[in-house]
């Protein structure tokens, strides 16, 4: 990106998640105008105020031309938005385990005011990750903005709208590097990660079972409609044959 960019900083907040939530945005135009975006919900979750947050900022900006870089310190909405996207419209808005993508219709708008801009020649987003909490003023601000709209009226906070100049937030202060880190599914577990007690697939409807995750990778790669997933145990495992609507493989492990 260059210093002719747009910027746009997004941001969710929940309280009980589901419960009140809010959502906070920051536009930044290259000629040194500002804009401030916010709003709440009764009853959401952190998850679809952070993905609001960015949808609201593009569509301020539909009848803006430029270059844009979409900030935020949600990997849900940037490995989202970048990368798993591609499969979910493939599969029919389907994970790759065969579940209901959540939030679709979120993900849907998002997918469409993205297209938009492709659609009208537009240089492609750039989606950018800064950690949360850790001293980036724009990313800070749209968090605020976020929690307050989450807490209600009257504290809900007064938008900027107005001047580079006059703005009390060092917009522009941003880290070096704002490269999305990779997914590492183990790593990013809040959760101590359980042993597998198998990994299971179907292709071309044939179930198979798999004694590790390389085997089943090998088996699904490249396979289309193939479902898979790892389970920890047999209760698990029963459930998942019985929501892809297939009977378990006779052989105990195959390879």
């Amino acid at each position: 990106m260059t210093s002719n960019s747009i910027l746009v900083f997004g941001d969710g907040a929940c309280s009980g998640n589901p419960g009140p939530g809010g959502w906070g945005s920051i536009i930044v135009h290259p000629e040194g105008r500002v804009e401030e975006l916010g709003g709440g919900a009764r009853s959401t979750t952190n998850n679809q105020m952070e993905l609001t947050a960015v949808l609201r900022g593009l569509e301020s900006l539909r009848d803006t031309a430029g270059e844009v870089e979409v900030i935020s310190d949600s990997l849900y909405v940037l490995r989202g938005i970048s990368q798993w996207i591609w499969g979910w419209r493939k599969r029919g808005w389907k994970t790759a385990e065969g579940g209901d993508v959540l939030n679709r219709e979120i993900w849907q708008a998002l997918d469409a005011e993205v297209g938009r801009r492709r659609k009208l020649g537009q240089p492609a987003i750039r989606w950018s990750y800064v950690k949360g909490h850790a001293g980036t003023p724009g990313n800070e601000r749209v968090d605020e903005i976020a929690v307050a709209f989450s807490k209600g009226s009257p504290l809900q906070p007064p938008l900027y709208r107005g001047s580079l100049l006059h703005y009390f937030v060092a917009i522009h202060d941003l880290p070096e590097s704002r490269e999305i880190p990779p997914y590492d599914p183990e790593k990013n577990s809040k959760r101590t990660p359980v042993p597998a007690l198998a990994y299971v697939s179907v292709v071309n409807g044939v179930p198979s079972r798999h004694s590790t995750w390389k085997e089943c990778e090998a088996h699904v790669k490249g396979r289309s409609g193939a479902k898979f997933k790892k389970v920890t145990s047999e209760a698990e495992e029963k459930k998942t044959w019985e929501s892809w609507g297939v009977q378990p493989p006779k052989t105990p492990i195959q390879d």
